[in-house]
Protein backbone atom coordinates (compact mmCIF):
# COMPACT_ATOMS: atom_id res chain seq x y z
CA UNK A 1 0.00 0.00 0.00
CA UNK A 2 1.09 3.58 -0.41
CA UNK A 3 2.40 5.78 1.81
CA UNK A 4 1.03 8.96 0.36
CA UNK A 5 -1.99 6.67 -0.77
CA UNK A 6 -3.53 5.54 2.26
CA UNK A 7 -3.43 8.96 3.85
CA UNK A 8 -6.97 10.70 4.20
CA UNK A 9 -7.70 13.87 2.90
CA UNK A 10 -9.60 16.13 5.37
CA UNK A 11 -12.24 18.35 3.38
CA UNK A 12 -13.09 21.86 4.43
CA UNK A 13 -16.59 22.70 5.47
CA UNK A 14 -16.97 24.89 2.46
CA UNK A 15 -16.18 22.11 -0.10
CA UNK A 16 -18.33 19.66 -1.69
CA UNK A 17 -17.27 16.56 -2.67
CA UNK A 18 -19.17 14.08 -5.02
CA UNK A 19 -18.31 11.06 -7.04
CA UNK A 20 -19.34 8.18 -8.86
CA UNK A 21 -17.75 5.22 -10.32
CA UNK A 22 -16.37 7.75 -13.14
CA UNK A 23 -15.54 11.10 -11.93
CA UNK A 24 -14.97 13.23 -8.78
CA UNK A 25 -16.55 16.59 -8.61
CA UNK A 26 -15.20 18.93 -6.21
CA UNK A 27 -16.80 22.24 -5.98
CA UNK A 28 -15.62 25.20 -3.55
CA UNK A 29 -15.17 29.03 -2.79
CA UNK A 30 -13.27 29.16 -5.80
CA UNK A 31 -14.61 27.27 -8.87
CA UNK A 32 -15.44 23.56 -9.82
CA UNK A 33 -13.12 21.27 -10.64
CA UNK A 34 -13.93 17.47 -11.99
CA UNK A 35 -11.94 14.51 -12.28
CA UNK A 36 -12.28 11.39 -14.42
CA UNK A 37 -10.47 8.37 -12.08
CA UNK A 38 -9.63 4.63 -13.00
CA UNK A 39 -12.63 2.17 -11.88
CA UNK A 40 -9.83 0.44 -9.85
CA UNK A 41 -9.77 3.44 -7.36
CA UNK A 42 -12.62 3.33 -4.72
CA UNK A 43 -13.35 6.41 -3.15
CA UNK A 44 -14.92 6.23 0.67
CA UNK A 45 -15.88 9.41 2.16
CA UNK A 46 -16.30 9.64 5.90
CA UNK A 47 -17.67 12.95 8.05
CA UNK A 48 -14.85 15.21 6.84
CA UNK A 49 -12.20 13.17 5.36
CA UNK A 50 -11.88 11.24 2.48
CA UNK A 51 -10.10 7.95 1.51
CA UNK A 52 -8.46 6.97 -1.09
CA UNK A 53 -8.56 2.89 -1.52
CA UNK A 54 -7.84 0.32 -4.54
CA UNK A 55 -9.97 -2.33 -5.64
CA UNK A 56 -6.71 -4.80 -5.88
CA UNK A 57 -3.16 -4.76 -5.37
CA UNK A 58 -0.96 -4.99 -8.45
CA UNK A 59 2.16 -3.18 -8.85
CA UNK A 60 0.35 -0.63 -11.28
CA UNK A 61 -2.95 -0.25 -9.57
CA UNK A 62 -0.38 1.23 -6.65
CA UNK A 63 1.37 3.49 -9.04
CA UNK A 64 -1.75 5.24 -9.45
CA UNK A 65 -3.18 4.74 -5.57
CA UNK A 66 -0.42 7.52 -4.47
CA UNK A 67 -1.11 9.88 -7.77
CA UNK A 68 -4.98 9.70 -6.96
CA UNK A 69 -5.11 10.61 -3.93
CA UNK A 70 -2.76 13.72 -4.62
CA UNK A 71 -5.07 14.77 -7.40
CA UNK A 72 -7.71 14.71 -5.56
CA UNK A 73 -6.01 16.54 -2.59
CA UNK A 74 -4.63 19.12 -5.52
CA UNK A 75 -8.22 19.87 -5.88
CA UNK A 76 -9.94 19.66 -2.58
CA UNK A 77 -7.02 22.88 -1.39
CA UNK A 78 -7.46 24.52 -4.67
CA UNK A 79 -11.39 25.22 -5.17
CA UNK A 80 -10.72 26.26 -0.89
CA UNK A 81 -7.77 28.11 -0.91
CA UNK A 82 -6.03 28.52 -4.50
CA UNK A 83 -2.58 27.73 -5.62
CA UNK A 84 -0.30 31.01 -5.79
CA UNK A 85 2.56 31.18 -8.62
CA UNK A 86 5.26 34.32 -8.23
CA UNK A 87 7.18 34.78 -11.30
CA UNK A 88 9.65 38.01 -10.87
CA UNK A 89 11.55 39.33 -14.43
CA UNK A 90 14.99 40.01 -13.96
CA UNK A 91 16.68 41.90 -16.72
CA UNK A 92 16.85 46.04 -18.00
CA UNK A 93 14.15 46.77 -19.50
CA UNK A 94 12.03 43.93 -18.61
CA UNK A 95 8.40 44.61 -17.65
CA UNK A 96 4.82 43.08 -17.83
CA UNK A 97 1.11 44.43 -18.32
CA UNK A 98 -2.17 43.15 -18.15
CA UNK A 99 -3.93 44.67 -20.74
CA UNK A 100 -7.68 42.79 -20.98
CA UNK A 101 -7.42 39.36 -21.12
CA UNK A 102 -3.86 39.27 -22.19
CA UNK A 103 -0.23 39.32 -20.21
CA UNK A 104 1.75 41.90 -22.50
CA UNK A 105 5.89 41.24 -21.62
CA UNK A 106 8.40 43.26 -22.39
CA UNK A 107 11.64 41.29 -22.78
CA UNK A 108 14.58 42.32 -24.48
CA UNK A 109 12.98 41.23 -28.15
CA UNK A 110 12.05 43.55 -31.13
CA UNK A 111 8.38 43.22 -30.00
CA UNK A 112 6.18 42.75 -27.09
CA UNK A 113 5.23 38.64 -26.15
CA UNK A 114 1.45 38.46 -25.97
CA UNK A 115 -0.15 35.91 -24.26
CA UNK A 116 -3.77 35.44 -23.40
CA UNK A 117 -4.88 34.57 -19.99
CA UNK A 118 -6.78 31.02 -19.44
CA UNK A 119 -10.12 31.78 -17.73
CA UNK A 120 -9.41 29.66 -14.52
CA UNK A 121 -6.47 31.97 -13.75
CA UNK A 122 -5.73 35.13 -12.46
CA UNK A 123 -2.87 37.67 -12.87
CA UNK A 124 -1.74 40.18 -11.39
CA UNK A 125 1.31 42.74 -11.93
CA UNK A 126 3.17 44.37 -9.38
CA UNK A 127 5.79 46.56 -9.67
CA UNK A 128 6.16 46.16 -13.08
CA UNK A 129 8.36 42.77 -12.31
CA UNK A 130 6.41 40.81 -10.43
CA UNK A 131 3.80 38.78 -11.82
CA UNK A 132 1.66 36.98 -9.42
CA UNK A 133 -0.70 34.39 -10.91
CA UNK A 134 -3.41 32.55 -9.11
CA UNK A 135 -6.06 29.49 -9.78
CA UNK A 136 -7.66 26.66 -8.52
CA UNK A 137 -6.27 24.54 -10.60
CA UNK A 138 -2.99 23.89 -9.95
CA UNK A 139 -1.63 21.50 -13.00
CA UNK A 140 -3.05 24.42 -15.45
CA UNK A 141 -1.53 27.04 -13.32
CA UNK A 142 1.57 25.31 -13.51
CA UNK A 143 1.08 25.08 -17.41
CA UNK A 144 0.81 28.63 -17.76
CA UNK A 145 3.36 29.59 -15.23
CA UNK A 146 6.27 27.29 -17.48
CA UNK A 147 4.66 29.00 -20.49
CA UNK A 148 5.36 32.53 -19.70
CA UNK A 149 8.59 31.12 -18.40
CA UNK A 150 9.96 29.35 -21.57
CA UNK A 151 10.22 33.33 -23.53
CA UNK A 152 13.37 34.19 -21.29
CA UNK A 153 14.23 30.95 -19.13
CA UNK A 154 17.13 32.38 -16.24
CA UNK A 155 20.72 32.52 -17.77
CA UNK A 156 23.93 30.94 -15.75
CA UNK A 157 25.70 33.61 -16.29
CA UNK A 158 24.08 37.03 -15.54
CA UNK A 159 21.21 35.63 -13.61
CA UNK A 160 18.31 37.79 -16.02
CA UNK A 161 15.61 35.84 -17.30
CA UNK A 162 12.04 34.92 -15.70
CA UNK A 163 12.36 33.35 -11.99
CA UNK A 164 10.00 31.39 -10.07
CA UNK A 165 9.83 33.46 -6.26
CA UNK A 166 12.47 31.61 -4.41
CA UNK A 167 14.51 29.73 -7.08
CA UNK A 168 17.99 30.09 -6.94
CA UNK A 169 20.31 30.41 -10.20
CA UNK A 170 23.28 28.75 -10.06
CA UNK A 171 25.88 31.42 -11.74
CA UNK A 172 28.52 30.75 -13.17
CA UNK A 173 31.55 32.55 -13.50
CA UNK A 174 32.44 33.16 -17.42
CA UNK A 175 35.66 33.95 -19.09
CA UNK A 176 38.53 35.10 -17.30
CA UNK A 177 40.91 37.12 -19.70
CA UNK A 178 45.18 36.22 -19.60
CA UNK A 179 46.88 36.79 -16.51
Amino acid sequence: MSRIGKLPIKIPANVEVSYNEAAIIVKGQFGTLEKTIPNIIQIEQNANDLTVKLKNQTRSNRALHGLYRTLINNMVIGVSEQFKVTLNLRGVGYRAVVQGSSLVLSLGYSHPVTMDIPNDISVEVVQNTTVNLKGCNKENLGLFASNVRSWRPPEPYKGKGIIYEGEIVKRKAGKSGKK
